[in-house]
């Protein structure tokens, strides 16, 4: 097996729940990337296996394509006397390598020796190459649909057409602002030439609309990437002899499906950049500061892949002289009606809290402010509070418009539900709402939660049900309002294997 690599491919992990699905991902996009799909089910076992033995530290996924074979790496700072476990997957090679304080733990998948027939095939010189083409044409169309990273389809581009188009392929991509032509992916069938390559290419302009050219003594053939009606960039093939007729017509056809799966990437890409930025500025902008007799702690954790916006909300913050608000919030839907109603209630309930509307006010001039949205309008679960440190502790005064209950843990062990919930808000125009007075004693812990915690679902049954949120609550007596708040989070976590679709917020107010 060589040590060459012909390309690598690294990603570093922060630690956390996120971090092995995340690694996983990436591992995903690689062997999209290597058109090494038949790889996939092992080489994603390997870097679960070894990412879980991180012991909680950042850790660093490096893969290497070699001649015959895929190496992955994980590598992490550990200076413990650690014992690595074999991988259950069938390797060609592994081990565990120690320089310094950094351990690597690495294995060798062994390449399929199919991949080298199929381009054996495709360069032999046959009378007609149409059957093969349509499954290679098929392959591609899977490999470019099977990403939606931008940054990774020019990869994929690439590791198509070589070597069975040729002998070596530069992607180009476009940028509005212009400035100077380099390749957003090289790919040569022999590694050692891609150096000297780039080189040659960085002396040559390349045209937008394509054509054939020479570049020393490669014959280049350049295939635009236009997508709706928009230029993304340019495909370069190059080979040493001449390019027999039929490959510009395959090279046409990889190009129209390659410029498809690049814009759509991209827009994907824009269209999630768009929602985190809207999800964050619907998020509290910063923390209270210090309040006096209160340890307080947020968890807040959005679901799916791009951070739908909607959802969930929170906040805390001050509402003038030794007061504070609280909220936790869950509009009903996702997209942008929903965003818009939960920018509404933020911003309402800072605006009136300062203004000195008492918390059963607040909540009135919402729900009349959330109706006057019309057809925009999504009807809200909320619960707004007033945290007014006392001396024997805090006093809280409290609404629940149908929001799910919430609790005080008290130092015994005790577990009671504290405030009746009340109507919706965005439904009922002559509904009105009453504040109820929850004490807390040094040592009492409320908690509040949106549905995404007790509706939490395994199979038939919900985290809440029997009363599961309340037991769970019970056991974290003595604890800080962090560790509450994370002991809940690992709780809806660890419920079930299949991933969250709702938003999460817990909110945790500890009296001390």
């Amino acid at each position: 097996m060589t040590n060459a690599p012909r390309a690598v491919l690294a990603a570093t992990f922060a630690p956390g729940d996120t971090a092995i699905p995340a690694a996983r991902r990436f591992t995903m996009e690689v062997m999209t990337a290597w058109a090494a799909a038949s790889l996939l089910t092992p080489a994603e076992r390997l870097v679960e296996e070894f990412a879980g033995q991180t012991r909680n530290v950042p850790f660093e996924v490096v893969w290497s394509h070699l001649e015959d074979g895929l190496r992955i790496e994980v590598r992490r700072e550990d200076t413990s006397e650690t014992t690595f476990d074999r991988p259950t997957v069938p390797v060609e090679e592994w081990g565990v390598t120690f320089i310094d304080n950094q351990r690597t733990h690495w294995a060798v998948l062994g390449l399929p020796a199919k991949g080298e027939s199929r381009a054996a095939e495709w360069k032999a010189d046959e009378p007609s190459r149409g059957p093969l083409w349509m499954g290679f044409l098929a392959d591609a169309s899977d490999l470019l649909a099977g990403t939606l990273n931008p940054d990774m389809v020019p990869a994929i581009i690439s590791q198509i057409v070589v070597p069975r188009l040729s002998t070596w392929c530069a992607v180009y991509t476009w940028s509005d602002g212009g400035g100077p032509q380099r390749p957003a992916y090289l790919w040569h069938t022999d590694e050692r030439g891609i150096d000297g390559l780039r080189e040659e290419l960085s002396t040559v302009q390349i045209p937008q609309t394509g054509g054939i050219m020479q570049l020393g003594d490669w014959q280049m053939l350049v295939v635009p990437l236009l997508a709706r009606g928009r230029a993304l960039g340019a495909m370069c093939l190059g080979r040493p002899d001449h390019f027999a007729e039929d490959v510009f017509q395959y090279a046409e056809d990889i190009g129209r499906r390659a410029a498809l799966a690049m814009d759509n990437a991209r827009l994907y890409a824009t269209q999630a950049a768009a929602n985190r930025a809207l999800q964050r500025s619907l998020l509290p902008p910063d923390e209270p500061g210090e309040i006096p007799g209160l340890d307080p702690a947020v968890v807040y954790e959005p679901a799916g892949e791009t951070n739908e916006v909607g959802g969930d909300f929170y906040d805390l913050f001050a509402a003038g002289d030794d007061c504070w608000r609280f909220a936790v919030g869950d509009v009903c839907g996702t997209g942008p009606e929903a965003a818009a109603v939960t920018g509404l209630a933020r911003h309402t309930l800072r605006l009136l809290a300062r203004e000195g509307y008492g918390v059963a006010a607040v909540l009135d001039r919402l729900n009349q402010a959330i109706l006057e949205e019309g057809d925009r309008a999504r009807f809200l679960t909320l619960l707004h509070g007033e945290i007014k440190p006392v001396p024997s502790g805090l006093d809280v005064s409290m609404v629940s418009a149908g929001h799910p209950e919430a609790l005080r843990l008290r130092p015994s062990g005790v577990v009671d539900t504290v405030v009746t919930s009340q109507s919706l808000l965005g439904v009922f125009p002559e509904a009105t709402f009453k504040a109820q007075l929850v004490h807390l004693d040094p040592g009492d812990v409320l908690l509040a939660v949106t549905d995404g915690v007790t509706e939490r679902r395994q199979g038939g049954r919900l985290l809440d049900d029997d009363g599961g949120l309340a037991k769970l609550f019970a056991e974290c007596v003595g604890l800080s309002a962090r560790a509450v708040a994370e002991r809940i989070r690992r709780a809806v976590q660890d419920f079930t294997n299949e991933p969250s679709a709702d938003d999460m917020a817990i909110v945790v107010l500890r009296a001390r």
